[in-house]
């Protein structure tokens, strides 16, 4: 055990030797490092291997390395930088004999030494300037001053002073054995003082200063302590100590105490300003008040302390994170000062407002700690090993600890201040309650608290709109916006969600279903002026246990808003829903629309246009609205129509719309309903307008209709009219009958398709769309589910009808059809008003009363009627002429009626909707179309 103490002192003193050579690595003798600083380097690191300090990282050789790496890559020496590396490759590689166990020890050592060299080298030029004490005045083991280095008188002493493998430990001990007092009183060294002797003579060098030489010695030394109590003694053992000896024992007091003495006096010569000063400084800086040293700088916008101000680098670091608290609470005082004073109340709101309270709130507690921690500042701070007279001291270490909980909350105070400069109302309670959502205790604790203080201004009004239907919102914070508009555009544009001032914490339905309830009570209070809804708001309250008084809502009672909200809507659409069926029957005037506008009341139709026929022939602007409107009335009296509600029967109306140069009455007639406050919110303008066209394009339908009834009507009396004229050649009768043929033809297919066509609108469009609409009345639970019901019935009718954006193509085909109808119906007056004159002009009296059945007004004019002034044979020719043009224009009709319509069955059969194909089986349910179009295609192609 002592050769390898021996061994180890040996290789200490060669590592001292080579690391004090660094400065001329090729001639280490000319460049003799001075004696006193080896000696001193000797001491200091025997000290460092027996000394039981540890460093307080964790031992990772590999991760050791890789700062050093990173250290020297960062400084810019790369190449360095590989070198070490590849040397740490083979380092850590090598095993069995040679080999180092404690890697890391090393790796530590080398890189502690690098960095004091570097930090420590101008600081204190009265040490060894090489740097290599510079852990101890960094904060490791002290070291030993120089005037701990003395030199012996004695000869043998002298001689090794003067050997330079030999430290300054000779010193030590022949000081201490040369003294006779301590001889009388150290009994115990008697052993140790004759194996100095011996080796002094023999080998003074090495054995001298092994390990467990030094360990023994420290044993006895402890036995002094121990034995010797009085006061020469300890002195004595002082004077010594402080004249350099090493103790180097398991017994740390000695040692302890002699460090932190010279601790103490190392910091005091480091720190120009003392701690008690500064912790003053970082109090008045967490206020937001310079203090005598720490001060804010402007440039880089936070409080610094000055670099000419001498104090340690751990000292100004925490200096400077202390100060973060400082800057954060300067953060957030500004805020609540720009906000409250600065700034125009509407610019911040009443949320705004309830947001600062709540950090002015926050701040009070701060103030208080800091008066807490002011008033501990009084007492001093002890030095070390010294007893403080009191516990309640203040350090700057101690602060930390104390601004642990308040940085926390400054931090996020400022997070929230940064996050709210720009908002307000609504959009500001959500950017706070988004900072809520934390897994932190305190923080979740803290946000709760503060968001109660900020959205109790938004709950109050959610509470007020929900129960009142009263919008509260001077500053326009709240989620919902009103403008002021007409009674009958109360609900649809009166008020709307303001999706930036939605917070978070409310969902878009809630949202939806608030807006829907306040609506709900405007709309009842504004336009059916009830006051019901004022016992269905409390009713709600009272059954899910809510205060209708302010306050009864807040931040965190989500679920009972919820449920405040659907009571309370439940209640009050009921309310609606009766008021509109009951008391304005809302169903019943959906009816008259349909019975009147959508042309359902058949007896009435068919009256009105009966009375109304011969005025509509005429020109629109000869026709007078004062006469039409008195046909109304006729046609209302002399129908079933007569039995309706007296409000429903005043409600209708003639219209005679905008018309231009050449139009006809039947194409600017229509009727209108009066729909009021508050039917008018369903009825709107656009809604009617929808209705117009709809009654337009049925009563085309119905007009069509007629006309084809007015040439049956002409054409039944004159079906036999070809047995009357016997007398006229063989040729000129064939052609009457073949035109009259043709005629009857052309009105048959002209018939089928408008009857199918009237037979599907009356009931598979409007019937059928009624039933669903009568359906969808009676589930409905609000108003928006009444609107949503009745854009959905006109919308089906609408599309259905041909009338859609879809079926535009279709609906021009379909009003070319109509056309050629009506120019048929011309056709065939010109063709029976022709037959009826020949046979005034060709047969007899007796038989021309048979057959005057059919008669033709007398003013009306026709082609043949000059024949009645002609003879027998120009009568004939003329009327071979006749027959023959009329063939002709007969043909050319049937021709383009043709082409038309089976242009409309083509486009009928790749429309998406499906009553639309059921209109196309009912038109072509022989399928005879549907033979014809490939015939068709076969000519075409050959």
């Amino acid at each position: 055990m002592e050769d390898d103490d021996k061994r180890v002192v040996d290789l200490v003193k060669e590592l001292v030797q080579r690391l004090l050579y660094t400065s001329n690595p090729q001639s280490p003798c000319d460049s003799a490092p001075n004696q006193q600083d080896y000696n001193q380097a000797v001491k200091y690191s025997l000290r460092i291997l027996s000394s039981r300090m540890t460093p307080s990282i964790a031992v990772d050789d590999a991760a050791m390395a890789e700062s050093i790496k990173r250290r020297l890559a960062t400084a810019g020496n790369s190449s360095e930088a590989l070198t070490f590396a590849d040397l740490y490759t083979k380092f850590s590689s090598k095993s069995g004999f040679g080999s180092v166990k404690n890697r890391w020890a090393v790796l530590y050592l080398l890189k502690t030494i690098s960095e004091d060299r570097k930090i420590r080298k101008n600081h204190f030029p009265s040490v060894i300037s090489n740097g290599f004490l510079d852990s101890a005045l960094a904060g490791g083991l002290p070291a030993l001053s120089h005037s701990d280095v003395r030199t012996s008188s004695s000869g043998g002493h002298e001689k090794l002073n003067k050997n330079p493998n030999v430290g300054g430990f000779s010193n030590a001990f022949d000081s201490f054995s040369g003294s006779s007092d301590s001889n009388r009183n150290l009994r115990d060294l008697s052993n140790f003082e004759k194996l100095e002797s011996d080796r002094c003579e023999k080998n003074l060098g090495a054995n001298f200063d092994s390990f467990s030489s030094l360990t023994e010695n420290m044993k006895k030394l402890k036995g002094f302590e121990d034995n010797s109590r009085g006061l020469n003694a300890r002195e004595h053992f002082d004077k010594k100590l402080g004249r350099g000896m090493l103790l180097v024992s398991k017994d740390p007091e000695n040692i302890r105490d002699r460090a932190y003495r010279e601790l103490v006096d190392l910091i005091k010569e480091e720190n120009e300003v003392s701690e008690v000063v500064l912790v003053r400084d970082v109090l008045y800086v967490c206020q937001g008040i310079d203090g005598k040293y720490v001060k804010f700088d402007e440039k880089v916008d936070a409080y610094m302390l000055p670099e000419f101000v001498k104090v340690p680098r751990a000292t100004r670091i925490m200096v400077q994170k202390l100060c973060e608290l400082g800057l954060l609470f300067r953060k957030v005082k500004q805020y609540i000062i720009e906000s409250t004073v600065r700034y125009p109340a509407e610019d911040v709101g009443t949320v705004g407002q309830a947001f600062c309270a709540a950090l002015q709130d926050e701040l009070s507690d701060y103030y208080k700690l800091l008066a807490v921690l002011e008033a501990q500042t009084m007492n001093p701070i002890p030095l070390v090993l010294e007893n403080a007279s009191s516990g309640n001291y203040l350090s700057l270490r101690r602060l930390s600890v104390w601004f642990t909980e308040p940085m926390v909350k400054m931090k996020l105070m400022a997070v929230l201040v940064d996050s709210c400069k720009v908002l307000k109302g609504g959009g500001m309670a959500g950017a706070i309650h988004m900072h809520a959502q934390h897994g932190d205790p305190l923080v979740h604790d803290f946000m709760n608290r503060l968001l109660r203080r900020v959205c109790s201004p938004l709950f109050e009004m959610v509470r007020s709109w929900v129960l009142e239907g009263e919008l509260e919102d001077i500053f326009a914070e709240f989620f919902i916006l009103g403008q002021p508009v007409k009674a009958e555009s109360l609900w649809r544009e009166g008020y709307r969600l303001h999706s930036a001032m939605l917070p978070a914490l409310i969902s878009q339905s809630l949202a939806q279903r608030i807006l829907r309830t306040g609506k709900s009570i405007n709309f009842l209070r504004v336009c059916c002026n009830d006051q019901g809804w004022a016992d269905a708001a409390t009713e709600a309250a009272a059954a899910v246990g809510t205060s209708t008084r302010r306050g009864g809502l807040g931040y965190g009672e989500t679920d009972a808003l919820e449920s405040l909200v659907a009571e309370a809507a439940k209640r009050i659409d009921r309310r609606l829903l009766d008021v509109m069926f009951k008391h304005y029957k809302f169903k019943e005037h959906c009816l008259a629309i349909k019975r009147y506008l959508l042309l359902g009341q058949g007896d009435f139709v068919q009256y009105l246009m009966d009375i109304v026929g011969p005025d509509l022939s005429e020109a629109a602007n000869t026709i007078s609205s004062f006469k039409l409107a008195g046909l109304l009335e006729s046609a209302i009296r002399s129908s079933n129509a007569q039995y309706d509600d007296s409000d429903i029967l005043d409600r209708l109306r003639v219209k005679m719309m905008p018309h231009n140069t050449g139009d006809r009455g039947w194409d600017v007639f229509s009727l209108e309903y009066d729909a009021r406050v508050p039917l008018n919110t369903v009825f709107t303008e656009s809604v009617m307008s929808q209705y117009l066209r709809i009654f337009n394009f049925l009563w085309k339908l119905r007009m069509i209709e007629h006309a084809l009834i007015g040439v049956w009507k002409m054409m039944k009396p004159n079906c036999v009219t070809s047995r009357y004229f016997p007398k006229l050649p063989q040729a000129v009768k064939l052609q009457l009958i073949l035109t009259s043929r043709m005629c009857q033809v052309l009105w048959d297919e002209m018939n089928h398709f408008v009857s199918n066509l009237q037979y599907y609108i009356m009931f598979e469009v409007l019937e059928e769309s009624w039933s669903d609409f009568s359906k969808e009345l009676e589930a409905a639970k609000d108003l928006d589910d009444l609107l949503g019901a009745h854009e959905k019935y006109l919308y089906s009718i609408v599309e259905k009808s041909l009338l859609g954006e879809r079926s535009q193509n279709l609906n021009k085909t379909l009003f070319v059809l109509f056309d050629l109808i009506l120019r048929f119906r011309s056709h065939a007056d010109r063709l029976y008003e022709g037959i009826y004159e020949l046979q005034s002009r060709t047969v007899d009296p007796t038989s021309r009363a048979n057959v005057g059945g059919s008669k033709v007004s007398s003013d009306k004019t026709s082609d043949l009627g000059p024949w009645l002034g002609e003879g027998r044979k120009d009568t004939t020719r003329r009327a071979g002429e006749f027959l023959q043009n009329m063939a002709q224009d007969l043909d050319a009709l049937v021709k383009e009626y043709s082409t038309v319509f089976e242009g409309f069955i083509s486009q009928l059969s790749i429309q998406q909707h499906v009553d639309l194909k059921f209109l196309m089986f009912r038109l072509d349910f022989t399928e005879f179309y549907s033979q014809l179009r490939p015939s068709k295609d076969e000519k075409l192609l050959f």
